[in-house]
């Protein structure tokens, strides 16, 4: 048999080997539904197992010999369709992040599969009320008792609902067909969008810009008139009104008939951003996050993909929303880690979101009152188009900041986690029946070793990072692998109070209502929100003032709006300060900036309240002067001198495998190969490693990896691709996998 059209389709299995396309004939009858993107079955292996697969392109040529070639058995009807450009775009993302073709699929598509619809059904009768009557009269004389209840009721009411008659009024399924044949009645379906978001009576609002808001506004929407897609960054301080200015920009681009989508970095946020926008745009907006029911998700990217909304807001896969005529990509509070993926490929959404935008016509407006050192140096060079807002939107005056040495805490024999600043604030705070927000860096411990008396912390002494603690008493630093034993003393002034450092947000919530038994305490972390809608509720609670004090990790200080709170307390900020982490120092900054801004946002004046034991940290500095510029200055020397991001690439090669033996052999290998290839093309990369990952051993699996530094990142690229092809063709490698991260976020 002859075909017209074959079709390259992978295979919807995610394995390394299975990492390339198959040809398919496809039938005439499928010609005109088999589409770029397409789910259909295919028919694969010697055994001829249907299985499932995506077009990923077409063609008039077969590849290989005709009679070697199958055809495509069907098309999965009513399964999400792929846009072609998103086609583009994972294969875009397999090549710049690593992983296979298929992760990149399953990453540009958040909603895989089709959920069947809910609807609501309505019995309209077809008869006036006059021959309904007459129906009801003969069937009340035979007897037929189920039809005589439903006919009355449909003489009483009219239309029913379906389920009402069904359950209320027991009418069988037989006496409704018998009456839809005798064409008595007919059913009406409505489809009924399964809608996260609950509809509100709410009057449409517009706040009035300041100047500033106003400026930054205008100039975006006149590049964007003229044509011009350039990729901006607001940088404004917290409660400068950036949100109001998204919303003017988006309200120009909807106005021309484009959608947009809003990133925000936790799902925390979602409650008091959607309300926000709701008020603005009323109906035409929505949200796609994790916590949404399979049914909810689908409902939301079908109204997307018909264009039956204009807004989609969400986190990270928010990104991939479906719509046909994207104008506009968001990406509030930017410098947020989240926004990077934890599994393969580990894309990040700022860039995926400028190629996106590239692919469609789009912009990318970047918002963040502490921008990552990457963003804000591509705005210093021209890349980015840099707006700045420097006054609080409702004319607020900034927080005022003390920073509390928790060493002198310690001399003056306080040993409370509360320094006595903090607490003669609270009591003062709550007395006046104001709010107070407790932020404590991270949940759980972190595992750097400081000094309590000098504030000396143990690093490694070739990559100036801090020193984890194990649990075998030894310090490890987690890029290079160097390690040493836990010291008894400090090193620095021979104090005894040397000890890893740590606390979680459950303990703080107890002492917090030890010291204040009368407060109303909520506690807002990854284990209180862990049911849908935990985050929702909470929020809600504490906005109604249902609650005096709030205790929580980072997700309580990103964007929240409490007009109450005035005070804002930090336990530790050195948690986050020399967490074993090149970034750490940036994340500190962000952090206290980000959990100031928290406080005095309305009427009342706000306070705020480092406690650290390093107070003369730069960091720590900036952050209370809230100067980003100082930071800045102060970080980016040490980028440069160190050679981290974003003066320099990284790209982290991690081997993973059941067998220690394997993993040691495998990274052993790759390290060996490396060398050989820089050597062979004279690549000046810089190689770390190989080392165990911090995390030696996680679920069962040996972690080992190399760090490899390039200022040129397209080096890394050709590099990755080099160790992809030399895993994948190599026998060495059997029982282990491999991962690839692009300057990566985190620490392994």
């Amino acid at each position: 048999m002859s075909y017209r059209i074959y079709a390259d389709i992978i295979i919807d299995i995610s394995h390394e080997n299975l990492d390339k396309t198959y040809q398919y004939a496809i039938p005439e009858e499928l010609s005109l539904s088999a589409l770029i993107g397409s789910l259909v079955v295919v028919p694969f292996g010697l055994g001829n197992r249907l299985i499932n697969g995506y077009i990923v392109g077409l063609s008039n040529e077969p590849k290989i010999s005709i009679d070697k070639i199958k055809p495509i058995n069907s098309i999965v009807e009513g399964a999400p369709l792929i846009e072609s450009h998103l086609i583009y775009l994972a294969y875009w993302i397999k090549e710049s992040f690593g992983g296979t073709m298929n992760d990149a699929l399953r990453t540009v598509m958040p909603v895989r599969k089709a959920v069947k619809a809910k609807e609501q059904k309505t019995i309209v009768p077809i008869k006036s009320n006059e021959d309904l009557s007459l129906i009801y009269e003969e069937q009340n004389r035979k007897n037929n008792v189920a039809r005589v209840r439903l006919l009355k009721s449909l003489i009483g009411k009219g239309n029913l609902d379906y389920d009402e008659a069904v359950k209320g009024l027991k009418i069988s399924r037989p006496t409704i067909k018998w009456m839809i044949d005798n064409k008595i009645i007919k059913i009406e379906r409505k489809h009924l969008y399964r809608n996260p978001i609950n509809k509100q009576d709410r009057e449409l609002t517009r706040l009035k810009l300041n100047y500033e808001q106003q400026t930054i506004v205008n100039s975006i929407t006149r590049d964007y008139n003229d044509g011009k897609r350039n990729t901006c960054l607001i940088h404004g301080i917290t409660g400068s009104g950036k949100t109001e200015v998204y919303m003017e920009i988006i309200s120009e681009v909807i106005s021309k008939g484009k959608q947009a989508i809003v990133l925000i970095p936790e799902i925390a946020l979602t409650y008091q951003t959607v309300n926000r926008f709701y008020e603005r745009f009323g109906d035409r907006i929505s949200i796609l996050n994790s916590r949404m029911s399979d049914g909810e998700r689908y409902d939301q990217s079908l109204r997307a993909k018909k264009g039956e909304i204009d807004i989609m807001i969400g986190p990270r896969s928010a990104l991939f929303t479906p719509f046909k005529n994207l104008g506009l990509i968001i990406i509030d509070e930017e410098h947020e880690s989240t926004y990077k993926s934890e599994t393969t490929p580990k894309y990040h959404s700022v860039e995926v979101a400028i190629k996106r935008a590239e692919l469609t016509g789009a912009f990318v407006v970047l918002g963040s009152a502490t921008p990552s050192l990457e963003s804000y140096q591509k705005a210093l060079t021209g890349e980015y188009k840099l707006y700045t807002l420097t006054k609080r939107a409702k004319e607020a005056n900034p927080p005022k900041i003390w920073v509390v040495d928790l060493r002198e805490e310690l001399k003056e024999k306080n040993r409370s986690i509360f320094s006595r600043k903090l607490k003669c604030l609270m009591e003062d705070k709550l007395s006046r029946k104001e709010q107070i927000m407790i932020f404590i860096n991270r949940r759980g411990f972190s595992g750097f070793v400081s000094c309590r008396s000098c504030g000396h912390v143990m690093k490694c002494s070739h990559c100036d990072i801090s020193l984890t603690y194990h649990a075998n008493g030894k310090l490890v630093c987690h890029y290079c692998g160097y390690n040493v034993k836990m010291p008894k003393l400090c090193p620095t002034c021979g104090s005894r109070y040397i000890a890893a450092f740590g606390t979680g947000t459950q303990k703080v919530e107890e002492m917090v209502r030890r010291e204040f038994p009368h407060a109303r305490v909520l506690r807002m972390d990854t284990d209180t929100t862990k049911n849908k809608g935990g985050h929702q509720k909470i929020i809600e609670a504490f906005a109604d003032h249902k609650a005096d004090i709030l205790v929580g990790t980072q997700m309580i200080v990103k964007g929240h709006d409490f007009p109450l709170v005035s005070l804002v307390g930090i336990i530790a900020a050195d948690l986050s300060l020399y967490a074993g982490d090149f970034r750490a120092s940036e994340r500190t900054f962000q952090l206290l900036s980000q959990a100031a801004g928290r406080a005095g946002r309305d009427a009342i004046p706000g306070e705020v309240v480092i406690q650290t034991y390093h107070p003369n940290h730069y960091s720590i500095i900036a952050a209370a002067k809230g100067s980003y510029k100082e930071f800045y200055e102060q970080e980016i020397l040490y980028r440069r001198l160190m050679q981290y991001p974003p003066v320099a690439h990284i790209l982290l090669v991690l081997i993973t495998s059941k067998e220690e033996d394997k993993a040691e052999r495998a990274i052993s290998h790759m390290g060996e190969a490396l060398r050989e290839y820089l050597k062979t093309k004279d690549l000046s990369s810089h190689l770390i490693g190989p080392a165990p990952a911090g995390l030696a051993m996680a679920k069962d699996l040996y972690r080992r990896l190399i760090y490899i530094k390039d200022e040129d990142y397209n080096v890394l690229i050709e590099l990755k691709n080099y160790l992809e092809g030399y895993f994948n063709f190599s026998s060495q490698f059997a029982g282990t996998s491999i991962q690839f991260d692009f300057n990566p976020m985190t620490a392994y």
